[in-house]
């Protein structure tokens, strides 16, 4: 009984480790991490627990066009253990709402399995009205929300591979400055996803300064034979916060002073700036100070412009004369429009 068991349970972890296609997983690396779990089984009884026992019950394919062996389900095998709930795929559905908005459609589209659960279970809703989940759910962004630059599938596949199993990867990448195509062997230390695009942040083959690649922009991708080259003190929470996406301009926090409208009072009390701030009615107005300690960045100082009139800054004083410069040349350019269109 204890063989079986384990026998069961080393097939229900195999089935879990065995990727959707276009994602496959070769012979050895399987073995592996069923090793890593507990389970030793030779190369042979492996390949025939798959070819002839559980390939005949499930929809699992093989890549026999190169050795070792690769291994994947169907795209569309579907399969829920446990059983979706309503609460759940409704979560699903306002996931996917908001996910379509900031990734790219490959990598939202490794989820799409998922997704089709969760509307397929409230589209056969008819009793209790949740068929009509379509028409009341929707997910709004935060702001102009360009469209996801588009990534293709197999290389999404390849660079979140050799990130994940620490891999070179060899790429032609379009370069934007010189707009020309240029090969780089990468070694990826880890991914990002900002606003519309997605980066790879790697050091290229022979330097140490790491480097964002867009995902968007390689034009192709493969496993390299170079071994994989880590930085041991890469954190990409530091990273990050040392202003490497938010074009930081100090190194340190400032104390933003501003008097701001009512709309812009109830927006921040009930989305916060920071966790530092405060508001304060002023008397005999409908105007409120703030004060928070934010990130000396652009990303707060556009934020700030996109407030437009509802905000005065009164400090830091640089901040102030940025907004103020901003706004004499946003009139300038409307003034030069109007006399443009006077004289035609």
């Amino acid at each position: 009984m204890s063989d079986a068991r384990d026998t069961l349970f080393r097939y229900l972890t195999m089935l879990q480790l065995i990727p959707r296609f276009p994602g496959r997983i070769a012979t050895p690396v399987l073995k592996e991490k069923l090793a890593e779990r507990g389970f030793k089984i030779d190369t042979r009884s492996l390949q025939r627990d798959l070819s002839q026992k559980l390939s005949t019950q499930f929809p699992i394919g093989c890549d026999d066009s190169q050795k070792p062996y690769r291994w994947y389900f169907d795209r569309d095998f579907q399969c829920q253990l446990p059983a979706l709930d309503v609460p759940s795929a409704l979560t699903l559905v306002l996931a996917e709402e908001y996910l379509k908005g900031l990734l790219p459609p490959v990598v939202v589209g490794q989820l799409s399995p998922h997704f089709t659960d969760a509307r397929r279970l409230l589209d056969e809703m008819n009793a209790n009205g949740l068929s009509q989940w379509a028409r009341k759910v929707r997910a709004i962004p935060n702001g102009k929300a360009l469209i996801p630059a588009e990534i293709d599938e197999s290389t999404w596949q390849t660079i979140s591979e050799a990130l994940l199993e620490q891999k070179a990867v060899d790429v032609v990448y379009l370069s934007r400055s010189s707009e020309t195509e240029k090969p780089f062997t990468l070694h990826p230390q880890g991914i990002v996803s900002r606003h519309s695009a997605t980066y790879l942040l790697a050091h290229v083959n022979g330097f140490e300064d790491l480097r964002q690649f867009a995902l968007h922009r390689i034009k192709q991708a493969t496993l390299s034979q170079h071994p994989w080259q880590a930085q041991p003190d890469f954190d990409i929470d530091r990273y990050i916060q040392g202003g490497a996406f938010g074009y930081r301009q100090g190194p340190s926090d400032v104390t933003l002073e501003a008097e701001i409208a009512k709309p812009v009072a109830w927006l921040l009390q009930e989305t916060p700036l920071s966790e530092t701030q405060t508001i304060e009615a002023l008397p005999d107005s409908n105007w409120y100070r703030l004060t928070a300690q934010v990130p000396d960045d652009q990303q707060t100082l556009w934020w700030l412009m996109g407030m437009g009139a509802n905000v005065k800054v009164t400090a830091p004083a640089t901040w102030r004369e940025a907004l103020k410069k901003s706004a004499e040349q946003v009139l300038a350019h409307y003034q030069d429009t109007t006399l443009s269109c006077e004289t035609h």
